[in-house]
């Protein structure tokens, strides 16, 4: 996919946010959480073949701790191998995926928040 396709799609993802991204957010931008700086619905490109860009999205990137927060819904039940395999390539470039499942966020924001710090570098 070329850049400006790319673009679209991360600016129809951050206007179409799900409530659980929404309620994250809150405590994850204007660097809330221990001065870090997170980014929200932005690509990550893994290969480019002259002007195509192979990309994933996730949910919030941390760049300065390489991580990688994913939100998890019902959805997700069906599409483990995809994320499996998403997480390999993201892994591989040195960037840690964390996963929360939406509840968690909705039940206990304080403990989503400590298992974000607690992946930060020292």
């Amino acid at each position: 996919m070329k850049y400006p396709q790319i673009k679209e799609i991360t600016q129809k993802l951050r206007h179409n946010a799900t409530k659980h991204e929404v309620i994250l957010w809150r405590y994850l931008r204007k660097r809330q959480l221990e001065g870090k700086k997170f980014l929200r619905q932005h690509a990550i490109i893994y290969d480019s073949i002259r002007n195509e860009h192979f990309f994933y999205v996730p949910d919030f990137y941390c760049m300065t701790e390489k991580l990688a927060v994913e939100l998890d819904g019902e959805i997700h039940n069906f599409t483990k191998q995809r994320d499996q395999k998403r997480d390999g390539i993201l892994e591989d470039m040195e960037i840690k995926v964390l996963r929360i499942k939406n509840e968690e966020v909705t039940n206990d924001i304080k403990s989503v928040l400590k298992k974000i710090k607690n992946e930060f570098n020292e």
